[in-house]
């Protein structure tokens, strides 16, 4: 457990990694959460929870980003912004913007799936946050979203809609229901959530902007405003920066809660746990009276034991955990394969365990953060060792593969076939602003053509690379400071990969992937 976390108390962030823009829902004893994906594959991840504190990744809800040819090479700050996931009807929902295209939804009877195709819902540019409200009082369906500037010109306001019960198309253009600039202070209004609360539509909904900004909550008796508002989540005096974007939840025995990110670097944007109650004025009362809390008092539910979301990976049978995504969809399948699970295109299935990677070839395998074919999964938020072993079965001149710390700069250390078939050790890296990778170290021969590979991920994301091939470990280059993408936090990756060229470039296989405290 983490430190200050005991039977009776939690200690944020209960998700201590890039779980970005969560939203949750209960449903029956069960809490389920999405976050933003952007341009990953496969996307909107799905947790589950009996607690609110721990939490465990079941699957995703967004097999391929569509159109699948816009999302063939890497996307990062594109593709599924802060989704809202909603149960209704029986059925689960979620709703997302997409900056470049519009808002989308999909819908499933189980949270398991299977999930429909995404609907385009509203088309156009700049439209994100998306997230619907099924009044049950009186049968009508609403949507909120907020608005991208760097693709419309607009931002900090929210515009709401009528929308079909059946959540496939909208009732009229659409009005601005809040606009931030007729508030004093308030800038970068976005993330809305809408609900129905003691006759009240409320609308709880970020401001501020990521880093440094705060929590706010809107309430109005029409949907279509007006809408008063207040600051309801701040930083104060907090190590908590920038608290907000997320989701309330009940539980059933009455409590209320708030789910909320903290943008933390490279780290990317972890999630918070806050008690909420209503004051007696009817406004929402979030952490300490407004302050984000680091520990305390679980939810009033059944105890669980500890749980995370996967790290580990041992790949059975070649294939890989639901914590790994690629960086932009896997090309489809031929048939008769076209039935098997598409992110095994570039991952072949065997009887073994390993995880067996085709060396893609590529005319971009200078630089990583162009690949659609990184295998990847989130920075853990706290010191960690990351470990995995690679054996590299290409004799391909050229080929390559490794472990990785991905981002708007990255770093990987891995073996590589040489011209005269020996393996080497190799160790590059990249500043962000640097268009082709270099040696972060000088090459070394691995006669083995094996290699347990390691990182050493301290405080402030600091990275020390390591390799065995089979003399010890031995510490590689300078210490690299991991960087997050624009919107992203910084991922850990393998990769196998080869110059562009004819042919089929044979593959490497990776075993015993293991993320371990330090």
């Amino acid at each position: 457990m983490t430190t200050g976390t005991t039977e009776e108390t939690y200690t944020n962030p209960v998700l201590d990694a890039d779980w970005s823009d969560p939203d949750v829902v209960r449903v029956g004893d069960d809490f389920y959460l999405t976050a933003s994906s952007f341009g990953r594959a496969p996307g909107l991840p799905l947790l589950h929870s009996r607690d609110l504190v721990n939490w465990t990744l079941i699957g995703h809800a967004l097999e391929r980003l569509e159109p699948a040819a816009a999302f063939a090479a890497p996307r990062h700050d594109c593709g599924v912004w802060a989704p809202s996931l909603r149960h209704h009807d029986d059925r689960f929902w979620i709703f997302w913007g997409d900056p470049d295209q519009g808002v989308f939804q999909i819908n499933a009877p189980s949270v398991r799936g299977p999930w429909t195709r995404p609907h385009l819902l509203k088309a156009g540019k700049g439209l994100i946050d998306a997230c619907p409200l099924w009044d049950e009082e009186t049968g009508e369906a609403y949507l909120v979203h907020a608005w991208a500037k760097s693709r419309s010109g607009v931002k900090n306001r929210l515009t709401g809609h009528r929308m079909l019960p059946d959540g496939t198309g909208l009732l009229d253009e659409g009005k601005v229901i809040v606009d931030g600039d007729r508030i004093p202070g308030w800038f970068t209004l976005e993330g809305p959530k809408l609900y129905r609360h003691d006759g009240w539509f409320w609308i709880l909904a970020p401001a501020g902007g990521v880093e440094t900004g705060w929590q706010g909550a809107f309430r109005s008796r029409d949907f279509f405003g007006p809408y008063e508002e207040r600051i309801v989540l701040e930083q104060k005096d907090t190590g908590v920066n920038g608290p907000h974007q997320g989701g309330w939840v009940r539980t059933p025995s009455g409590e209320d809660w708030f789910l909320h990110f903290q943008q933390r670097g490279p780290y990317g944007r972890v999630v918070h746990l806050q008690p909420m109650r209503w004051g007696q004025d009817g406004w929402p009362v979030l952490g300490d009276d407004g302050a984000p809390v680091t520990v305390h008092r679980r939810p009033a539910l059944p105890p669980q034991p500890p749980a995370a979301p996967a790290t580990d990976d041992d790949f059975p049978g070649g294939r890989f955990g639901l914590q790994w995504q690629w960086t932009a969809n896997p090309p489809p399948l031929p048939a008769p394969l076209e039935r098997m699970d598409p992110h095994d295109g570039w991952a072949t299935q065997h009887s073994g365990d390993g995880l067996r990677l085709t060396c893609v070839r590529s005319a971009d395998a200078h630089d990583l953060r162009k690949l659609p074919n990184v295998l990847t999964q989130r920075l853990p938020g706290k010191p960690c060792v990351a470990e995995v072993e690679l054996r590299l079965d290409s004799a391909e001149p050229g080929a390559r593969a490794g472990l990785a710390v991905l981002g708007d700069a990255f770093s990987w250390i891995g073996l590589q076939r040489g011209q005269d078939g020996t393996t080497h050790l190799v160790h590059r890296f990249a500043e962000g602003t640097a268009q082709a990778e270099r040696d972060a170290a000088h090459p070394r021969l691995a006669p083995e053509g094996r290699a347990r590979l390691r990182i050493e991920i301290g405080a402030g994301a600091r990275c020390v690379f390591a390799a065995d091939t089979g003399d010890g470990f031995r510490p590689s280059g300078p210490v690299f400071a991991a960087t997050p993408w624009r919107w992203v936090g910084a991922l850990l990756g393998l990769v196998a990969l080869a110059p562009a060229g004819p042919g089929h470039a044979g593959a490497a296989t990776f075993t015993r992937f293991t993320v371990t405290p330090s």
